[in-house]
């Protein structure tokens, strides 16, 4: 479609929170720059996140800031709305955040005249939804994503896609060579609150049962010190475990890995995610939260999830309220058995 006169040349796109949440922007962000190659956008966000930007269309450029320090505050947040409306003469904002730093960035940008269109966050929906009002479940985020750009008058396909859709995937000297027959299983045992924790002990056990087979190898993801210690354990000396805390890795080598991968098995987090954007099929294991709070991953159908049907699920919609029994029995309650044998149907396809 042609271009109008009107429409916005240089727009900023904000999301400056979780990895997980940055990583959904990239089915529909990416579409969008190519439906409007004649669209410069400008994608903030922290630091880290913004070097999983691969595979990248030619008009988006990522730039990544450090709210806590460099940027501080409110005074901090208008000088950088400042220097971004002049450096890349922003005309338009795309808000996919919606909280106080992307208000206050919002703000200075409207004082000038520009344009913020923000995202619904459906807030009656989630509370109506963790409170058990209403089983309505909350649009999911990339559909709301899309529904910003369409605001702000761009070509925002309905058809997302995966980063390096139809492409050779990236390569990496620290992934192996797969033998033939072998089956890469991803394990992500992490996320950002307990509530969405599947305890480590039954996960060390389902590890356990998964290698048991001469043909699975897993591959065990988590950084940071306190889960490096933990993976550690958790692989032992079993060389068909191998967790990837130990060794030096960015985006490129874990995309490199998830491409070789069969399945990823995994919580309600940003690893969800991104083996969602590589198009690798996850088992993905709900506790506190559940699908219906809007972040399934991107092209999971969650036929092969597993949750318990409880009536306090979900009670959160990001899962960092304590449970009120104080056991998260929605997790516990969940047998490695029945992890063991829900992953390995679906590997196998039966």
């Amino acid at each position: 479609m042609a271009k109008s006169d009107d429409s916005p040349r240089n727009v900023l796109v904000m999301r400056l929170s979780a990895l997980g949440d940055v990583a959904m922007t990239i089915p529909v962000l990416y579409p969008v720059c190519r439906a409007n190659p004649d669209t410069s956008f400008i994608m903030l966000t922290k630091k880290w996140p913004a070097s999983m930007f691969h595979d990248r269309p030619d008009n988006l450029m990522v730039v990544g800031i450090d709210v806590k320090s460099e940027y501080k505050g409110a005074l901090g947040l208008m000088k950088l709305a400042s220097q971004l409306r002049k450096k890349y003469e922003i005309d338009a904002v795309a808000d996919l955040h919606n909280v106080l730093r992307s208000w206050v960035i919002g703000l200075s940008m409207k004082l000038h005249g520009i344009p913020v269109v923000r995202l619904d966050k459906q807030r009656a929906r989630r509370k109506a939804l963790i409170t058990h009002k209403s089983q309505e479940p909350v649009t999911p985020t990339i559909e709301r994503y899309r529904n910003v750009f369409l605001q702000l008058g761009l070509e925002a396909p309905d058809e997302f896609s995966r980063l390096y859709d139809g492409k050779p995937l990236p390569d990496s000297p620290i992934v192996p060579a797969k033998e033939p027959g072998h089956r890469w299983i991803a394990v992500s045992p992490f996320s950002a609150h307990e509530g969405k924790v599947y305890p480590l002990e039954l996960m060390t056990q389902v590890v356990a049962q998964l290698v048991e087979r001469d043909n699975y190898r897993v591959f065990l993801m988590g950084g940071g010190k306190t889960e490096k210690i933990a993976l550690r354990k958790m692989a032992g000396k079993n060389k068909r475990i191998i967790s990837m805390a130990e060794i030096k890795h960015g985006f490129i080598d874990e995309y490199a890995l998830l491409g070789k991968c069969d399945l990823m098995l995994t919580m309600d987090s940003a690893n969800m995610h991104l083996a969602s954007v590589m198009g690798l099929k996850t088992v993905t294991i709900w506790g506190a939260t559940a699908p219906a709070c809007g972040f399934q991953g991107y092209g999971q159908d969650g036929s092969d999830d597993i949750q318990l049907d409880m009536p306090c699920r979900p009670c959160s919609i990001y899962g960092e309220r304590q449970c009120r029994f104080g056991d998260y029995r929605c997790l516990s309650g969940i047998t490695p058995d029945e992890v063991v044998e829900r992953v390995i149907a679906t590997i196998e396809g039966k």
